[in-house]
């Protein structure tokens, strides 16, 4: 269990780093529009990425 959740974070962690790494400008400029968006929004994306990746780890779990 644990091997799982520390592999999901390493996962988590090179993804989000890819980024920032390969693409500054871009990244800045896609926060930025992020800022400008209403609370609402967020939550919305944030809603859909969180039933994204449950539907995805439940998927592989099967």
């Amino acid at each position: 269990m644990m091997t799982s959740i520390l592999t999901g974070l390493g996962l988590l962690l090179l993804f989000e780093g890819l980024g920032p790494l390969l693409m500054p400008r871009v990244w800045k400029q896609m926060l930025r529009l992020l800022s400008e968006q209403p609370a609402e929004q967020l939550r919305r994306i944030g809603g859909s990425l969180v039933v994204a990746g449950s539907v995805i780890l439940w998927m592989v779990s099967r």
